[in-house]
């Protein structure tokens, strides 16, 4: 399945979800208040935009924000809610914006919609030629729940609530993983969504970073700065070019 395939004018219709979910204030607010102030006194520029979930906000922080967007559906929507907001549809591993920033920041796990390890890497170097010295790169990633597979099994289920079941499939020789989004209304109702995914261990991308220039600032178990363990399921991770 190709990205466009994905992110489709059905996905950018129902992506928003205002003040609930990855939209509630408590997620945003953690995420706004980090990159505001790892921007210090410069602009910032997001990877995958989207329809300007964190864009919108923290250019309401006052923070210069441009964004790179693939989706065409889902830059229209973001355009619709923030015309100001300067974003170029390309893809985030060549495409150039014009100016010089002091961060660049990829959310949400996107980097792993990337499906070769040759892209990841190049989406480090894209992100190096827009950055000033000293420029700093943030990246949002899960980590691998491969201990959650059951023995002999490529399948766990990574989400179980009412209304929905999320499980992913691995394929543990190629580093991919497909999530299969089941989601149930009245009866018989239900839909079935899939998207693949090129997962990448916290050390594949330092080695990423380094490639492309950077070392490693921090890493954090989330957007509050709490400490990264070997059990989060997650991490930020921030990287900076010779200053």
């Amino acid at each position: 399945m190709h990205q466009d395939e994905i992110w489709d004018e059905t996905t950018a219709a129902e992506y928003d979800t205002p003040g609930e979910g990855m939209f509630a204030p408590d997620v945003l607010g953690p995420i706004v208040d980090l990159l505001a102030e790892l921007a210090e006194d410069g602009a910032a520029l997001e990877l995958a935009a989207g329809t300007g979930r964190v864009s919108i906000p923290l250019s309401e922080r006052g923070v210069p924000v441009s964004g790179i967007e693939l989706s065409r559906p889902m830059l229209d929507r973001l355009r619709e809610k923030a015309p100001h907001l300067p974003v170029v549809e390309g893809d985030m591993t060549t495409t150039r914006v014009p100016g010089e920033f002091s961060l660049v920041f990829l959310v949400f796990n996107t980097i792993s919609n990337i499906l070769e390890q040759s892209g990841q890497v190049e989406c480090f170097r894209n992100a190096a030629r827009h950055l000033r010295p000293g420029g700093r790169f943030v990246i949002e990633l899960w980590v691998p729940q491969l201990r959650s597979l059951p023995p002999g099994s490529p399948a766990a289920v990574f989400a179980s609530e009412d209304g929905y079941v999320g499980l992913d499939t691995y394929d543990v020789l190629h580093q991919q993983v497909v999530s299969h989004h089941f989601r149930f209304g009245r009866g018989r109702e239900a839909s079935h969504g899939v998207s693949p995914h090129r997962y990448v261990w916290p050390a594949e991308l330092d080695l990423m970073a380094q490639l492309a220039g950077f070392t490693l600032e921090g890493r954090y178990a989330d957007w509050d700065r709490s400490l990264f363990t070997a059990d989060s399921p997650s991490h930020v991770s921030v990287y900076r070019l010779p200053g």
